[in-house]
């Protein structure tokens, strides 16, 4: 086993350091947050991933896992840290990485080996991440081994992904994909492949996502052709799928999360032949339209209406709000596409009354109102998370407090006969 630095402790170090330490190796985290190390000495998760609480409270006692307050020599770095994206520009914020590097640059020893685990554009270990560490006097590839191997794992199932999924590992030469592959060997239940160099295995991940992305953006305008055939598309696309060679995703309000809605634009950062990418980015970014043309249909007139949006987080049974498509048809029924999403006294005079309700989600940046405040005189319902609490709703008892019986059922959650025989005006997609 061997002493392994991990850089930057959220989403996906955080859980990493845990399993490596874990896997019996001696692990450093380090973070610039110095609550977030703090919390790490304490085993104190500020995450929402199911077992990852006990996992860092053993891997704490045991004493394998500290947090650092200064860059630790170790024979392996790992870099996970955020690679922030810019809107406007489409481009990728990589200070983040760039920081990260230049510390290692100042403990890197001879035989260590660097890993960058961030999502980044192609070419950036090689162009980027090498330059830097390389002004330490090591040569990569021959004193020092330096890989990129990307995480892909899906939050709410993080832990199991990490050592179930296969990785894919591109070195600088195999002095540099040797060792890492053994790293991930010693917790990795999964293949381990390797690419030509770190610049393949970037791509790769990028053309993972982007491949799910383009997928459901085809799912999500076959909805809205389907709507205007009055044909159901859950139930046209479970026929479809019946083909051999057909495998439709599901449609929804858009997709959310830190890699779908941003890695796809990570491609054409070094190309400028991104055709389909913009064409599916601008479907699943138009899904809150979508959403709003169906409440429409069973409102009229939106002006005065109070509408619960049941999710903030992307996906179900997580807290993961990034990229959330129920935030995001929340600011657009608030204050129409493109702005930010706003307090209640920052919503248009004669627009829809819109209340936002989460179980799982607890952040004081996001305006969140309790269930009861939320359905109580409610003129309609979306569902935009599929979490499982929204599954057991009961529809005659919802009747009886909201001012209109409607739904919109974005995630196929909801039985709508049954919700129909409640008196429901019901749409989904």
């Amino acid at each position: 086993m061997s002493r392994v630095c991990v850089h930057g402790l959220g989403y996906i170090g955080l859980p990493t350091a845990a399993v490596l330490a874990n896997s019996g190796h001696e692990v450093a985290g380090y973070d610039t947050d110095r609550a977030v190390r703090d919390s790490v000495r304490n085993a104190d998760v500020q995450i929402d991933e199911p077992g990852l609480d006990e996992l860092l409270r053993q891997a704490v006692e045991s004493g394998r896992l500290t947090a650092a307050d200064e860059i630790a020599e170790a024979r392996y770095h790992l870099i996970c840290v955020p690679t922030p994206f810019d809107e406007e520009t489409r481009r990728p914020g990589l200070e983040y990485v760039d920081a990260a590097t230049e510390a290692v640059a100042e403990v890197l020893r001879e035989d260590d080996t660097v890993i960058l685990e961030s999502t980044v554009p192609p070419g950036t270990t090689e162009e980027r991440v090498r330059p830097v560490l390389e002004e330490s006097g090591l040569e990569a590839g021959t004193d020092f081994g330096l890989a990129h191997c990307p995480e892909t794992v899906l939050p709410g199932n993080i832990l199991a992904e990490l050592r179930e999924n296969d990785r894919i590992v591109g070195g600088i030469g195999p002095e540099s994909t040797e060792p890492a592959v053994e790293l991930y060997d010693s917790f990795v239940d999964g293949a381990i492949r390797t690419a030509e160099d770190p610049t393949t295995a970037e791509f790769v991940k990028l053309i993972q996502n982007t491949f799910r992305d383009v997928n459901i953006a085809f799912a999500n305008e076959t909805a809205r052709i389907a709507h205007d055939y009055d044909v159901d598309t859950r139930e046209a696309i479970d026929l479809a799928n019946g083909h051999p060679r057909v495998d439709l995703l599901s449609p929804g309000p858009g997709v959310g999360g830190h890699c779908l809605p941003i890695d796809p634009w990570f491609l054409g950062v070094g190309s400028d032949s991104l055709d389909l990418v913009p064409t599916a980015r601008r479907v699943n970014d138009g899904m809150s339209a979508f959403v709003i043309e169906l409440l429409r249909e069973l409102l009229g007139d939106l002006d005065g209406a109070k509408i619960a949006v049941l999710g903030a987080a992307y996906k179900g049974n997580v807290d993961d709000t990034r990229k959330s498509p129920g935030l995001a048809l929340a600011r657009e029924l608030r204050e129409g596409p493109k702005t930010p999403l706003a307090a209640a006294d920052g919503e248009r005079p004669d627009g829809p009354r819109v209340v936002v309700h989460d179980p799982h989600v607890e952040d004081p940046s996001i305006e969140l109102t309790d269930f009861d405040t939320a359905v109580s005189g409610a003129d309609a319902l979306v569902i935009t998370a599929d979490h499982d609490e929204f599954e057991t709703l009961d529809p005659r008892a919802l009747r009886e407090r909201m001012s209109t019986p409607n739904v919109v059922d974005t995630k196929q959650m909801l039985r709508l006969r049954r919700w129909r025989d409640a008196g429901f005006s019901a749409r989904r997609i």
